[in-house]
């Protein structure tokens, strides 16, 4: 088989007196360190255990056994299983145990556990958000009775007091021998305290503040008294006195102001701060964009829609009946520039010409291509 150090040096020697064993009874003989392919034997051992659990339980429930497989344990050169049942009592699983063999072919051992000893085994979550004790440090299971609840004054919901094996958590009796140190300063057979005003039952006790909280009958409040005042008022009523009433016994607790080395700070900056700003943010965009939505548009005012990719091919000719082209000039219908003339009377000739220029299915009153009113031809 293969196995792991757990634990080396001296602690291994405390480990073994806690648990009464021998060394000579211990010790195994150990051949060799591990190899790949040993490991890869192990592992490949290790995956055929929850098929070969389920297995056995289809087998066990069809021979009608009472009895539940929990784990699977197989030997790390796959000759030999060890199986893991709870039952309530003793199970003859001799028939079982010959169709396991006819099914998987190795060696059976069949053991008998606990209810703890499953979960412990399994493993889990418990209720305080940690890992089971039993699965990770605790060895030894000690019987827990439902007086280690009521001696801590816990409720006897056996949903919240058990565990995952069904049984009362063994973390009941972890700080049992607190309680019972602490129990032997609370006075006994104060169940009822007799006064004038009535007869006042015990409704709490709270251990480590050393209270203990009466009520009258038909009232809903309850009054904390210290138990040297309950000592007090329990001899007085063996003595056939009774006190007016209980309130008068109260002591008002004074509670120390505490100051703070630091300074407190809670509540001085609002949650929502960000919330407004990016709210402020949004309705500012909002009204940007509608204020671009309504203006018009400078560069499209006033000139009909013209189409798109109209060039040159659209324009009219310039020279259709009517006065031919001066001498000098070409007839196509770009204007040359003149030499020496300057960018101003450049862009003054542009702007007359796109004036004089017909549009497309409106032809302009100046449709001429001489332009005598140009002072620069």
């Amino acid at each position: 088989d293969i196995g792991h150090v757990s634990l080396t040096g001296e602690l291994v020697r405390m480990q073994m007196v806690k648990r009464h064993a021998k060394e000579a009874d211990v010790i195994k003989k150990i051949y060799r360190k591990a190899t790949s392919a040993d490991v890869d034997k192990w592992k490949a051992a290790k995956d055929l255990e929850w098929e070969t659990m389920h297995k056995t339980r289809k087998l066990a429930l069809e021979l009608n056994l009472s009895m539940k497989i929990s784990d699977v344990d197989y030997q790390g050169d796959k000759t030999k299983a060890t199986f893991y049942y709870t039952a309530e009592g003793r199970v003859d699983f001799r028939e079982l145990i010959k169709k396991m063999a006819e099914s998987f072919r190795i060696r059976i051992e069949m053991r008998q556990i606990g209810m703890r000893q499953e979960a412990s085994r399994l493993g889990g979550i418990g209720s305080c958000g940690r890992e089971l004790c039993c699965s990770t440090w605790l060895t030894d299971f000690k019987t827990v009775s439902t007086a280690a609840a009521r001696y801590q004054n816990l409720s006897l919901n056996t949903l919240k007091l058990a565990g995952q094996c069904g049984k009362l958590k063994c973390c009941l009796n972890y700080e049992l021998d607190t309680y019972m140190d602490a129990l032997k300063h609370i006075p006994d057979n104060v169940n009822v305290l007799k006064t004038q005003f009535g007869e006042a039952r015990l409704q709490k006790t709270d251990i480590f503040k050393k209270l203990m909280w009466f009520s009258y009958p038909r009232e809903e409040s309850w009054i904390p008294l210290k138990l040297s005042r309950v000592r007090e008022i329990q001899q007085m009523n063996k003595d056939g006195v009774f006190p007016p009433d209980l309130v008068e016994y109260v002591e008002e607790e004074v509670k120390p102001v505490k100051v703070l080395d630091y300074e407190n700070v809670v509540g001085q900056d609002s949650l929502t701060r960000l919330d407004e700003r990016s709210r402020n943010n949004n309705n500012a965009k909002k009204k940007n964009k509608n204020r671009n939505k309504n203006r018009p548009n400078p560069q499209g005012e006033g000139q009909p829609n013209r189409p798109q990719g109209a060039g040159q091919q659209n324009r009219p000719q310039q020279q259709q009946g009517g006065s031919q082209a001066p001498s000098g000039q070409s007839a196509s219908p770009e204007r040359t520039r003149p030499e020496g003339g300057g960018e101003r009377n450049d862009r003054n000739d542009r702007n007359r010409n796109n004036r004089n220029r017909p549009r497309p299915n409106n032809p302009g009153p100046n449709n001429n291509t001489g332009n005598t009113n140009n002072p620069t031809e």
